[in-house]
């Protein structure tokens, strides 16, 4: 069979090496931390940082006016 020989089984595997480095350095850069340069966290922790404030603002907020609809589950 020509579809399978050492040429492309080479070229797919330098394919798949390269995909793998690339990736982990996307992964490892969507990981919210700390730069050590600026002591600056990156986007996604401050991101992350106001959407929890938001959200439990907006439980404590809805607790303390009632709850909601009215509606009780029996």
């Amino acid at each position: 069979m020509g579809i399978f020989n050492r040429r492309y089984a080479l070229i797919g595997w330098l394919v798949w090496q390269l995909g793998r480095r690339i990736a982990a350095a996307k992964a490892k850069q969507a990981v919210p931390t700390v730069d050590r340069k600026t002591k600056r966290p990156n986007k996604s922790a401050f991101l992350g940082a106001i959407a929890g404030l938001a959200i439990t603002a907006w439980i404590v907020g809805k607790l303390k006016r009632g709850g909601g609809s009215g509606d009780v589950a029996e």
